[in-house]
């Protein structure tokens, strides 16, 4: 095995993509999988035919309903023929595959189509979304051919309304400690029991992607498939909501639920990487909403900023208004570029994607809500009265982060995911050291592979370009992702040593970890389209080349600071301050 590269030999298909490699967790080692980000993935020509019709029709429907969206939000609900006008639009058949009766667009063009309603209100977006992206993806994964044609077909059509059930009081983002139970019976059918909380479409589906504890030989956790309509299935009432009102989300309730043995979705005992898969494979919608979003935003700051005026000027005249304005461009591009990518990834087939997937979600989500924030204090106190979109777009953002993994958890699994294979590596090199003698070739060719990765990391001697097929333009932008890739193959190679097994406690180490692969990962999307669209001529290039320059400038600062951070920073303080105000449960001072 080579000690620097996360997995064996890799595989390139005749489209040059290596899918048994992932391009984050290889950046952990120094290393730029070029092949999977060079070129910039087009949309397949059919989803293009598709959408052009799909997003004129969303738009056309959408439009119209402006006052009765606000009214929904206002009254949180959407009310039954709304969604029976989104059944009619094929909504809730978008990646289901033709055969059962659904469109089988592409996650590229899912995510688009997201990207569009989600451009009119987030409500309407997660009603569909919760129903594609996780409602019903695990039977589309992990269905068998039997399952697959009792559903797919009504779910197509929007008769049933999918949703997934796995969030618990108490099992958060901590999904492997549920408490919902399933108990095995004689005839293989199963007994549940249990309560699932903050369930999108829990109070309108009729079809519940169910996880509960199984203390079984396989393993301890499994999906199932449940109908609401089966004894023992019940709701309760809309949840009252800061944002996405109109969405439903309520407690979805088992009690001596009679499971059949068909309808255990995926394998008895894997119900964690059903999960977890469902998750992975569906944060492309979540990431496309938020795209849609912030080009909403974008328009409207535009109009406010040109329409407003102050001191006898428009306000777009003034620097920090367009300051906001450029920034928020930035970061949608910057977002889309990622979301897209990992997208191709799942349509491309790739097996490992899952790190790229959290950081398209952290990336996008936080975006959007910048955006939000923005967006209404440029509309000042117009931004602030109902009568005007901002507030409620800031209030439905807000979810995003928190939603389908917290932010927290999903930057802690990218320094994981990356950190564990650089810890197999130096595993193996400690391995190698012990048996040099035993095993002299294979001993000397570990030791020296690690050692020539670690000279060319200090020196920088012996290495090409990293970056060989990039447009000469962005060349100077490329050089800080070739820099900083080596800066946290380095950062991680020292973790390691110092912590070892106990860098699972060290959060704060793993957060700048973390943040440095979000930059590098979003950064190289960023510069593989520009590259494209610099190519293809596109009108967009010269705004495109911009954007690539200022996202690298800040993204090197950001980079500097975390790599400058690993060793030197206020840590054992802040652990310390926290410390004091848990135990006093505030702050103990005061000016009088």
């Amino acid at each position: 095995m080579n000690a620097t590269a996360p997995t064996a030999a890799p595989v390139s298909d005749s489209d040059g993509l290596r899918r048994d490699q992932s391009v984050v967790k290889s950046l952990f080692f120094g290393e730029i999988v070029e092949e999977n980000l060079f070129p910039y993935p087009k949309m397949r020509d059919r989803d293009r035919e598709l959408l052009g019709a799909m997003t004129d029709a969303i738009d056309d429907f959408l439009t119209p309903r402006q006052a009765d969206l606000k009214h929904y939000d206002r009254t949180a609900e959407q009310p039954a023929d709304y969604i029976q006008a989104l059944r009619d639009m094929g909504l809730f058949g978008l990646i289901i595959p033709e055969e059962f009766g659904g469109l089988g667009l592409s996650n590229a063009a899912y995510a688009r189509v997201l990207s569009q309603t989600s451009s009119h209100d987030s409500s309407t977006s997660l009603t569909i979304g919760a129903h594609s992206s996780i409602g019903m993806k695990g039977l589309l994964l992990f269905g068998t051919d039997a399952q697959k044609a009792k559903y797919l077909p009504r779910l197509a059509s929007g008769e049933m309304i999918a949703a997934f059930c796995l969030t618990e009081a108490g099992a958060g983002s901590d999904a492997a400690s549920v408490r919902t139970k399933a108990v095995r019976n004689d005839d293989g059918s199963w007994i549940l029991n249990g309560e699932k909380i903050w369930i999108t479409n829990g109070g309108i589906a009729d079809f519940y992607t169910v996880f509960a504890k199984t203390d079984t030989p396989e393993g301890k956790m499994t999906a199932f498939i449940v109908e609401a309509a089966q004894a023992g299935v019940s709701h309760g009432p809309h949840e009252d909501k800061m944002g996405i009102r109109a969405s439903s989300t309520t407690t979805v309730a088992f009690s001596d639920v009679r499971v059949t043995a068909e309808n255990v979705l995926g394998e008895v005992g894997k119900g964690f990487k059903v999960a977890m898969a469902i998750l992975n494979n569906g944060r492309t919608g979540l990431g496309g909403g938020a795209v849609g979003g912030m080009k909403t935003l974008i328009r409207l700051c535009c109009a406010q900023a040109k329409e407003r005026k102050q001191f006898g000027r428009p306000i777009a005249d003034f620097g920090l208004v367009r300051e906001k304005i450029a920034q928020m461009s930035i970061d949608c591009f910057a977002a889309e570029s990622a979301v897209w990518m990992v997208a191709h990834y799942i349509d491309s087939g790739s097996s490992d994607y899952s790190t790229e997937a959290a950081i398209s979600k952290v990336f996008a989500s936080e975006a959007v809500q910048r955006a939000s924030y923005e967006a209404l204090q440029i509309a000042a106190g117009n931004g602030f009265m109902r009568e005007f979109p901002y507030e409620q777009i800031t209030r439905d953002t807000r979810i995003l982060s928190i939603f389908e993994g917290t932010n927290e958890i999903l930057r802690l699994y990218v320094a994981l995911s990356g950190l564990k294979d650089v810890g197999a590596t130096l595993n193996e090199l400690k391995h190698a050291v012990g048996n040099i003698f035993n095993d002299p070739i294979k001993g000397f060719g570990v030791l020296s592979t690690y050692m020539r990765r670690r000279a060319s990391e200090t020196t920088g001697y012996g290495t090409d370009k990293i970056l060989r097929e990039l447009h000469p333009t962005l060349r100077k932008a490329a050089a800080t992702y070739e820099k900083y890739v080596v800066e946290l193959s380095k950062a991680a190679d020292a973790l390691l040593r110092q912590y070892g097994k106990t860098i699972a406690d060290q959060q704060h180490a793993q957060k700048r970890i973390a943040d440095m692969a979000i930059d590098l990962f979003v950064g190289l999307c960023v510069l593989s389209r520009a590259d494209s669209l610099v190519r293809e001529n596109h009108a967009e290039k010269d705004n495109a080349l911009s954007i690539a320059e200022i996202f690298t400038r800040q993204a090197r600062r950001r980079l500097s600071r975390n790599v400058r951070g690993m060793r030197i920073n206020e840590d054992p303080a802040i652990e310390a301050l926290a410390a004091a105000v848990l135990e006093k449960g505030g702050v103990g001072w005061d000016v009088i």
